[in-house]
């Protein structure tokens, strides 16, 4: 299974950005799909999570702003950002699991991995 993301680049903030990520050798409706960040000096960290069975969950930094969503017919699942901060700046990854619901905060459950697109967030 392959997963690439698309769609970073320069924001000012308060603006929007669209992330998507294309899943290719692979059936979408098999996996929980998660969205991951990483500033600059700091760890990679939760940002999303959509689940086959139609869970979602955000981390509270990102709540009411991020949206996750996916089309499993098109193998594709988006990250829309809105009202976006200097403090989103970071890689944006996007990643697959199997694991059940309660640990997709947790990368290490995550056994695919899109390289990174990067989010700027500049005044």
């Amino acid at each position: 299974v392959q997963l690439q993301a698309f769609g970073g680049g320069l924001v000012q903030p308060g603006g929007s950005l669209a992330l998507s990520c294309a899943v290719a050798g692979g059936n979408l409706r098999r996996y929980t799909m998660g969205w991951f960040r990483q500033a600059p000096g700091k760890e990679r960290e939760f940002v999303a999570a959509s689940g086959w069975s139609g869970n979602i969950k955000y981390t509270d930094a990102v709540k009411g702003r991020f949206t996750i969503s996916r089309d499993n017919a098109k193998n594709t699942v988006w990250l829309q950002m809105n009202s976006l901060k200097p403090e989103d700046t970071a890689a944006y990854s996007c990643a697959a699991t199997t694991t059940v619901w309660g640990w997709v905060r947790e990368e290490d459950v995550y056994i695919y991995w899109g390289q990174g697109t990067l989010v700027t967030v500049f005044s």
